[in-house]
């Protein structure tokens, strides 16, 4: 059987973690940060975890990285 191909968009925004987790980029940084509040932008500062039912959805994209 030939080898799964890993989706390219999942690849370049998503890192496991070693316990399985899926890291993912905080949402809402790319324009229009003169509407957010300071807040806002400091909490959305590096990386967070995606909760489960998101995770189990982005790790079938990933057959290698985290399997299914």
């Amino acid at each position: 059987m030939p080898k799964m191909k890993t989706k390219s968009s999942v690849k370049k925004r998503f890192k496991i973690t070693a316990s399985g987790k899926v890291k993912v980029q905080a949402a809402g940084k790319r324009h229009g940060m003169i509407k957010r509040s300071n807040k806002f932008i400091r909490n959305a500062r590096g990386t967070t975890v995606l909760s489960d039912p998101d995770a189990r959805i982005v790790k079938k994209f990933m057959p290698y990285g985290g399997g299914i």
